[in-house]
């Protein structure tokens, strides 16, 4: 089992190598950090985020390709205007096209992350 701490590094270490003009869903998150059902935490650990200018927090949406922010400190505006300075378009109902821009790890980024050889089967499903 990953320890909470180690689990908020892996989460914020994935999250800041999402490439300008991609997203990932808070599930994949999860499942890249190697606790493949925590999008729930995936989604309350960036809200915890106070300084964004090293973990591009906004590039994290939910799977359906909706912005499905719910924080105190941001709101789903922000969140819009900021993946639209990335380059990627977000219609006014706060959707984006999953599957156009969602970022898929090389091969050797899966690698890198240590993970059990169950969890890298799934990940290199994505490829």
């Amino acid at each position: 089992m990953i320890a909470m701490s180690e689990f908020k590094e892996r989460i914020y270490k994935i999250v800041s190598t999402i490439p300008r003009g991609n997203v990932v869903s808070y599930g994949q998150v999860a499942l890249m950090a190697g606790i493949p059902r925590a999008a729930r935490q995936v989604g309350w650990m960036l809200s915890l985020l106070k300084d964004s200018q090293n973990t591009p927090w906004w590039r994290v949406i939910n799977n359906k390709g909706y912005i499905s922010i719910k924080n105190n400190e941001y709101s789903a505006i922000e969140q819009k205007n900021l993946l639209e300075l990335d380059g990627i378009i977000v219609n006014n109902n706060f959707e984006i096209d999953i599957k156009k821009y969602r970022y898929i790890p090389t091969e050797e980024q899966i690698t890198k992350l240590e993970l059990p050889q169950e969890l890298l089967d799934k990940l290199f499903k994505l490829i």
